[in-house]
């Protein structure tokens, strides 16, 4: 009973999203724009994404790496979903699953402390994302709900886009929270991809469903997901990345460029416009902080409209995004609805 109750004190303070609708920030933005360091570097980058918007021809491709979800940004991105400023996500599966699916299955992330024994915590079954607490227990019941999800699709090669699309529906059917990055993702046609799907809640869900099922099972193929992600660019040759973090997204982004031109589409442009929000530094040569400016050597990223911005995403995401949206020049923007395009194309092979 202590147990519980102390378990229950931990998890009292649930996280709440950041709503960028409720306060107009343009005019602190553009003040920003008047100063230095990485506060200029977000304004210039908060008029780039301004321009995806103006653009109706781009298509704007949202990246998430590092843990979002769980931090408050849910509804930001929900917001770039609804107001059709964004066409395709290419994410972390952690970002998608265990944080975004975990809350539409109805479970909640809690503010906590880093000042605490994680053995403590380990003891209580509740896992530590830095200042942040997920309940294990219900982190178990997200991982067996993707295996479900697994079990009652036809056995077969997926990529993770089709497979996302059946959580959406899962949520639908099962009138789970509809708040949902991959609710709104799946109702507005936007392709969600996870490379590395495997990475997450839905690997533990899936590792289960072909331990059970060695035979016939469900397989995610992320040569499928990048096949898929390239004919969206050879479809929609303009356009524009917004890049939360770096890692697998941020690359598998990129490389969709030099992709089309592999498969014989050389007169592929690179991506017009590209913003990166980022803490990582480029000495290291690593993936994660190496500049736009670098993507470019290698063919992938035009550098007339690209900008890095050294800042941490839960402060730096609302500002740019909220920039966007309250300059309102995503009105009129159709949704280009890439889900209805390559699933015709399933069909058609």
């Amino acid at each position: 009973m202590q147990t519980e109750l102390r378990k229950k004190k931990l998890l009292s303070t649930p996280v709440c999203h950041i709503d960028i609708k409720k306060l107009n920030i343009v005019s602190l933005v553009e003040q920003m724009g008047g100063t230095a360091f990485q506060a200029r570097n977000l304004a210039r980058a908060a008029s780039i994404v301004d321009l995806m918007q103006q653009d109706k021809e781009c298509a704007v491709i949202l990246t998430l790496a590092g843990s979002l979800i769980s931090a408050g940004l849910k509804q930001v991105v929900i917001d770039l979903i609804d107001n059709h400023m964004i066409d395709v996500i290419v994410s972390t599966g952690a970002n998608i699953v265990d944080q975004d699916f975990f809350e539409a299955l109805g479970f909640r992330h809690y503010q906590g402390t880093p000042f605490i024994e994680d053995a403590t915590l380990r003891e209580l079954h509740i896992d530590r994302i830095f200042d942040t607490y997920i309940d294990e227990d219900d982190l178990r019941v997200c991982d067996d709900t993707t295996a479900v999800i697994a079990g009652a699709m036809k056995p077969g090669v997926y990529s993770s886009r089709e497979f996302i699309i059946e959580m959406g529906k899962y949520i639908e059917a099962d009138n789970r929270d509809k708040n949902s990055i991959v609710y709104k993702a799946y109702e507005k046609g936007v392709p969600i991809f996870c490379p590395a799907f495997s990475d997450c809640s839905a690997g533990f869900g899936l590792v289960h469903h072909q331990w059970k099922n060695t035979e016939k099972h469900v397989s995610i193929d992320s040569v499928k997901d990048f096949r898929e992600l390239t004919k969206i660019k050879i479809e929609n040759d303009k356009t524009g990345i917004f890049m939360i973090g770096g890692g697998v997204p941020k690359n598998f982004t990129q490389d969709i460029v030099v992709a089309a031109e592999v498969l014989g589409y050389e007169d592929v442009s690179m991506h017009t416009y590209a913003v990166q929000i980022t803490v990582a530094d480029e000495r290291d040569g690593a993936l994660s902080g190496s500049t736009l400016k670098e993507a470019s050597s290698w063919g992938k990223v035009d550098t007339v409209y690209e900008q890095m911005v050294f800042a941490e995403a839960t402060i730096a995401l609302p500002l740019i995004a909220g920039y966007a949206y309250h300059k309102r020049n995503w009105e009129g923007r159709q949704a280009k609805n890439f889900n209805a395009l390559l699933d015709r194309q399933q069909v058609n092979v």
